[in-house]
């Protein structure tokens, strides 16, 4: 059992935002509640993040999700990065985990044994991204990344994250897992995607046309792709409706979620000038194949 979980749904103002309010969307369908998006991945037993949003401390608590195998990035904008330092709290379950597998006194009266720190090794977390996008938080984030792990290094009190860098249209394993990331095109800051297993799971996020590279990726029929839609026109950036259910139509999908959307999209709007095999996403929402 393979499954994604669409933690938030919305473009970077969210819906309602503050200065358009809920806009075109109706207030009474719970399903226009969107927070910033990222998104959870779990195939074969490997977890991963795509992205870190502001929101991103609810979604992990409002989804009951405590451990992550690797975080993937698909670009810079604050909206999809920097709820990153939330994810302190995660490298804290690991230590204490760690702790108790070692047979540690892990905690007491509020204090971890850090002496123990010499049996456990490597907390960090593993980030990947583009190299522009690493670039990004290296300079946003230089609390959070550890280039070199040390056994001294306090991970309960000072985040570790690893920063691996990748190649578009490359492909890296995380463990069984092949990943290839696909160049998106005229975003305002570099983008990627991420294609899982030749095509089992395709993530596309912020962009506004597609290079003929992306088709090649996808090797399989997806089981599911996950595509944006901000608004339902084409805009500065990002793609509008008409251009992504071209995509979905080329890609062929067997079940395909549109995301990311700002308060021109309607939820029941999008909803009904879609086929029965294309949706709008919502906060919260699951999908298992």
């Amino acid at each position: 059992m393979s499954k994604v979980i669409i933690l938030g749904a919305g473009a970077a103002p969210g819906v309602p935002s503050l200065s358009c309010g809920w806009g075109n969307c109706n207030p009474e369908n719970k399903k226009n509640i969107r927070t910033r998006t990222d998104t959870y991945v779990e195939i074969n037993d490997t977890k991963f993040l795509i992205d870190t949003s502001p929101d991103i401390r609810q979604h992990l608590i409002d989804n009951k999700i405590r451990y992550i195998d690797a975080v993937l990035y698909t670009h810079a904008h604050a909206d999809h990065l920097h709820g990153i330092d939330d994810l302190r709290e995660i490298t804290r379950i690991r230590l204490h985990d760690a702790y108790m597998e070692h047979g540690e006194t892990a905690y007491h009266h509020g204090i971890y044994n850090f002496e123990g720190l010499d049996k456990i090794g490597d907390l960090s977390i593993q980030c990947y991204a583009a190299k522009e996008t690493a670039k990004s938080i290296r300079r946003s984030f230089p609390y959070l990344v550890n280039s070199v792990f040390s056994k001294k290094k306090n991970v309960f009190y000072t985040p570790s994250f690893k920063i691996n860098e990748v190649k578009r249209n490359h492909s890296f394993y995380i463990n069984d897992i092949k990943i290839t990331p696909i160049k998106l095109l005229d975003h305002s800051v570099p983008s990627i995607g991420f294609v899982f297993n030749d095509g089992e799971y395709v993530h596309i996020a912020d962009f506004k046309t597609l290079p003929s590279s992306v088709f090649k990726q996808i090797k399989v029929r997806p089981k599911l792709l996950v595509i944006p839609l901000t608004t339902p026109f084409e805009q500065r950036g990002h793609a509008g409706f008409k251009t992504v259910m071209k995509i979905i139509e080329k890609i062929n999908p067997e079940r395909a979620v549109i995301n990311h959307m700002a308060t021109e999209c309607d939820y029941d709007e999008i909803n009904a000038q879609t086929p029965d095999f294309v949706e709008p996403a919502f906060d919260g929402m699951k999908i298992e194949w």
